[in-house]
């Protein structure tokens, strides 16, 4: 046995090798340990009847609960424990969003044999999950959010479509009490495409505005701008060649 701690306080315990009934080899077992942030839930029964207790660690004073959460994960991988256990959390992040299609947009259910039909349903199901995905990062660009709770955010609204000189303008009227925070975002990603679609317009520049939103995107979440302009010198080599 030996232990090991990552940068985000993870205590990892692991066994060389193990066998189970039933498995016709031995495998290693890895066994992640974190100490538990923020409120905690303590269930208990006082006479039968359920009582929820909440506690509050406070981490930066050293006080609080001292309990753990674990993870065991089985794996024939090689790679050390702090590797391992960031591969696991890319894993299950690379999943959320397979869980989110199939519970939250639908992707899944097809009840036909018919095999043109299940891929057209997938692929505009899937077509309009990244539509979706991306207006909301425009929205929210520090980190991401699940159609469970972005489209309650976003779409809980009334709009109404008036046209006066030449001009359309769409009035939304709110039906949550966080609309406000949904005005404004939806009035910068409004103003970012207006700004982009002036940009790409076919007379000024042939780069779209689908090229425009994807190079944001890039740049705000991954940190990724655009390729450096190589300078040549005005004077190389004291004008010889």
């Amino acid at each position: 046995m030996s232990s090991q701690t990552d940068f985000l306080g993870h205590t990892a315990s692991y066994a060389c090798e193990l066998a189970l009934t039933g498995w016709q080899e031995k495998r290693r077992v890895v066994v992640l340990r974190r100490p538990l942030m923020g409120e905690v839930v303590v269930e208990d029964e006082d006479d039968g009847q359920q009582v929820l207790a909440f506690v509050e660690a406070d981490r930066k004073a050293g006080t609080g609960i001292t309990g753990y959460e674990y993870a065991v994960l089985v794996t024939n991988t090689d790679y050390d424990v702090l590797s391992l256990a960031q591969l696991y959390r890319d894993r299950a992040d690379a999943e959320n969003a397979f869980d989110e299609l199939e519970n939250q947009w639908g992707w899944g259910g097809f009840t036909t044999h018919d095999l043109h039909r299940c891929q057209l349903a997938a692929r505009g199901v899937a077509l309009a999950y990244n539509w979706w995905s991306l207006f909301v990062r425009l929205a929210n660009p520090e980190a991401r959010r699940e159609a469970i709770t972005s489209r309650p955010w976003l779409m809980s609204s009334v709009g109404r479509r008036t046209e006066h000189s030449g001009q359309t303008t769409i009035t939304l009227t709110g039906l949550h009490a966080h609309f406000e925070k949904a005005r404004a975002v939806l009035i910068r990603v409004s103003a970012l495409l207006q700004a982009w679609a002036a940009q790409a317009a076919e007379q000024l520049n042939p780069i779209t505005v689908w090229h425009r939103v994807c190079d944001h995107l890039k740049q705000t979440i991954a940190g990724i701008g655009p390729p450096p302009i190589l300078r040549l010198l005005a004077n190389h080599a004291n004008g010889i060649g």
